[in-house]
């Protein structure tokens, strides 16, 4: 059976390449879970403020709010906006333990830290689930798209690096304004983990950022652990209200 171009993630084992799928997106034949037709159609890349990947016009370095108010993180990079068709495999993917997904969106990701050329981490982590939401959920979706998309780019990973002592609110229920405030103090270090942060620049991993609060108070606890520096990655970018 022949299907659409293939998007192909070159850390596959080769025995899986052979074995046909759907894709996700248009389900058409594939032998990833995304084709390379609705890659180039939904993935192209565009222009996004190097500090906290929010859209920005075509030749602008930073949105207007983190040239005013920067975030602690050094900067940050999403493969593609929270939107068609990215926002249905978000939730299948984080809800409904679509583990199926993970590989081509790792994929995703990986290639948009390679065209983003800033220097290589020493550290991946991803961000913590607290206990209850983990019992939950069944795994952390930051994690399986943190430790796939090191061993794609060939970085150390550890899920042992922050905890999640608080089962705060779901952020999206919350008016933007409120957020900072309900994460604030959420996080800690996992057992033992200082020795491993200290001085070194982290990539801290999730599925979506909204408006970068979560983001902004796990890298301020990293921080103040002693970590050299902190970058986002991130799968999906929220835009921020009347972006298109």
């Amino acid at each position: 059976m022949r299907g659409k171009g293939q998007y192909i993630d070159p850390a596959m084992p080769i025995a899986a390449l052979a074995l046909p799928s759907l894709c996700a997106v248009c389900h058409d034949w594939s032998r990833t879970r995304l084709c390379d037709d609705c890659v180039r159609r939904h993935a192209s890349p565009r222009p996004r403020c190097l500090s906290c990947a929010l859209p920005v016009p075509t030749g602008s370095a930073r949105c207007g709010a983190c040239v005013t108010a920067p975030p602690p993180f050094v900067g940050a990079v999403a493969a593609v906006d929270y939107a068609f068709p990215w926002s249905r495999l978000v939730l299948a993917f984080k809800f409904h333990a679509a583990i199926d997904l993970a590989d081509a969106m790792a994929t995703l990701l990986a290639r948009t830290v390679r065209e983003a050329a800033t220097p290589p981490p020493e550290l991946l982590l991803p961000m913590p689930l607290s206990r209850e939401r983990l019992a939950t959920r069944g795994m952390n979706q930051a994690w399986e798209l943190a430790r796939r998309t090191a061993r794609i780019l060939g970085l150390p990973a550890t899920a042992r690096g922050l905890i999640r002592p608080v089962d705060t609110p779901h952020l999206a229920d919350l008016p933007r304004e409120s957020r900072a405030a309900s994460i604030r103090g959420a996080f800690a270090l996992a057992p033992g983990a200082s020795a491993d942060l200290r001085g070194r620049s982290i990539a801290l991993v999730d599925d979506v950022m909204t408006t970068g609060a979560t983001a902004a108070e796990a890298t301020r606890t990293l921080l103040a652990a002693g970590a050299a520096s902190v970058r986002v990655w991130v799968f999906a970018r929220t835009p921020a209200p009347g972006d298109a």
